[in-house]
C-alpha cells in the first residue's frame, strides 16, 4: 500500500464547499458533526482550508461562477484528495437541472469519487459513503 493510500485511510481532514445551495445538505453535514453522530470519533475533522484537506465535500448546485471557484479550490488541494458530492443537487442538479444558471453536475469539471444522493441525505448516508471510500482505498 502506497504512502498516499495509507494517509487517506487514517484520519481525514474534510473541507466543505457549498455551491448555490438551499442549505438543507449543509445542515445535515453540520448535524454529522454534532455529538449525536460525532464523526470526529472516526477521525473526520472539518478544516477551514482546502490546503489541509484529504476529503472535499461538495453540496448544492454549482452555477458558472461557483464551478470556476470549485475548480480552483480542487486545484489547490494537496493530492491525493477524495471528492464526495453530497445531495441530489450536486449529483444531478435535481430541480435546478433545466435552469439557465446551472453549470452541470460537479463531475463534469471535478473528478468525483463518491455520490451521496438524497434531498437532503442523512448523516448516516454520508458516513457510509466515506467508510466505503476508505475500504475501497485500502483494497487498492
Amino acid at each position: 500500500m502506497s504512502f498516499a493510500v495509507r494517509a487517506l485511510t487514517r484520519s481525514l481532514n474534510v473541507f466543505h464547499l457549498g455551491g448555490s445551495a438551499c442549505n438543507n445538505c449543509d445542515i445535515e453535514i453540520l448535524d454529522a458533526l454534532t455529538p449525536r453522530y460525532d464523526v470526529e470519533r472516526f477521525g473526520l475533522t472539518l478544516v477551514g482550508s482546502v490546503r489541509h484537506a484529504d476529503l472535499i465535500l461538495l453540496s448544492g448546485v454549482f452555477n458558472t461562477k461557483a464551478a470556476i471557484r470549485a475548480r480552483r479550490i480542487y486545484e489547490q488541494a494537496p493530492k491525493p484528495v477524495v471528492v464526495v458530492a453530497i445531495g441530489a443537487c450536486a449529483c444531478t442538479g435535481d430541480i435546478f437541472r433545466k435552469s439557465y444558471n446551472w453549470d452541470g453536475p460537479v463531475d463534469r469539471y471535478i473528478p468525483v469519487d463518491a455520490y451521496v444522493a438524497g434531498c437532503p441525505p442523512k448523516p448516516e448516508a454520508m458516513l457510509e459513503a466515506v467508510v466505503t471510500l476508505v475500504k475501497k482505498l485500502r483494497g487498492a
